[in-house]
């Protein structure tokens, strides 16, 4: 049986900003320029928070490293 993890929590909290260092602030204005936007915020317990991106198209993310730079080739599940 496959049991739903998610905790009902939504993907953007109200205050995302805060929950993103003055880099990721910075490199998320120029990236929305391009028509990026944040896509979710995974927040794992006892664990960083992994900040998703995604084009205008909804067809490439990426994550929003602390430095403010882009990894276009995330390890991670997108349904």
């Amino acid at each position: 049986m496959d049991q739903e993890k998610r905790r009902g929590d939504a993907p953007i909290p109200q205050g995302a900003a805060d929950m993103l260092n003055e880099l990721q602030q910075l490199a998320l204005r120029q990236m929305e320029g391009f028509g990026w936007r944040l896509h979710f915020i995974r927040r794992p317990l006892f664990q960083e928070r992994v900040v998703v991106v995604i084009d205008a198209s909804g067809e490439n993310i990426g994550i929003l490293e602390e430095d403010g730079s882009i990894n276009m080739s995330p390890a991670i599940a997108h349904r």
